[in-house]
């Protein structure tokens, strides 16, 4: 049982990340391209109801967490299954996030209770606002270049000498410089397909790469029952985070505040 809180609390803090990357990244962005060819992801300039995303996250040592992820921008509400390495394999965890609590269990147990903690995701109305014209001309501080492939135009962003600060480790930690690229791509209308961040410090490297499956496909989120439902703090997450490679994720010193907060 130790295990497999372990196993969960891990996995809910991670996942925290990616919906604060998610946000972070949706928040900061809004762009206009011309309508050429068909683009099977056009919005037609409304928002998307839904969204299927692919979201990765690796830190450069041979670890890779990858998460099918559906969000209801009308519920506020997201599910994912969430696959991780372990020592010799590869767990696979199923998520719900909705009305400020995190769900997890084991995508193997169909009928196991489910481990459940307080979590403040992003305001999914506002992304879904974000998502259909991101505009990166609202992005400043960053070297950029600019390339076009069919319908899709992508927008290369640099910037060196970014104070960073390991996710988990405190608001008092020491911060250290690096590097950001990051790279955001749109379809015809503007409306976001793919977004890549590359954290680089002389020690770490991180990415976590977001990508568009489809837009306004059914995503059913489903509250698992109060009795089928065990708590689990949000407290140990960063002492349990400090044990897995993990650890290394690193974010903008700016932002660890904000990150912080989203567990309670």
């Amino acid at each position: 049982m130790a295990v497999k809180k372990r196993v969960m609390a891990i996995t809910i803090g991670v996942v925290a990340l990616l919906l604060t990357v998610v946000g972070v990244v949706a928040a900061a962005t809004d762009s206009n391209s011309p309508s050429v060819g068909k683009d099977p992801l056009a919005l037609n300039g409304y928002p998307p109801k839904t969204a299927d995303l692919v979201v990765t996250v690796s830190t450069g040592s041979n670890v890779q967490l990858n998460a099918n992820v559906g969000l209801n921008f009308a519920t506020g509400g997201a599910s994912a299954v969430v696959h991780f390495p372990l020592v010799i394999t590869t767990a696979s965890v199923d998520v719900v996030a909705a009305k400020g609590h995190m769900y997890v269990r084991s995508a193997d147990v169909s009928n196991g209770p489910w481990l459940s903690t307080h979590l403040s995701l992003p305001n999914l109305y506002g992304v879904s606002l974000e998502l259909t014209k991101p505009d990166v001309e609202l992005i400043t501080g960053f070297h950029e270049t600019v390339s076009k492939s069919g319908y899709s135009t992508t927008y290369h962003l640099s910037r060196d000498d970014v104070a960073f600060s390991h996710l988990f480790a405190g608001a008092n930690a020491r911060s250290t410089l690096g590097t950001i690229q990051w790279s955001i791509t749109v379809g015809s209308q503007g409306e976001l397909t793919q977004s890549t961040v590359v954290e680089q410090t002389k020690k770490s490297t991180v990415k976590v790469s977001v990508s568009v499956l489809s837009y306004n496909q059914p995503v059913r989120v489903a509250i698992p029952s109060a009795r089928n439902r065990e708590p689990l703090s949000g407290s140990g997450f960063a002492k349990l985070l400090s044990s897995v490679n993990f650890s290394s994720l690193l974010i903008p010193s700016g932002l660890a505040s904000f990150s912080q907060s989203s567990l309670t």
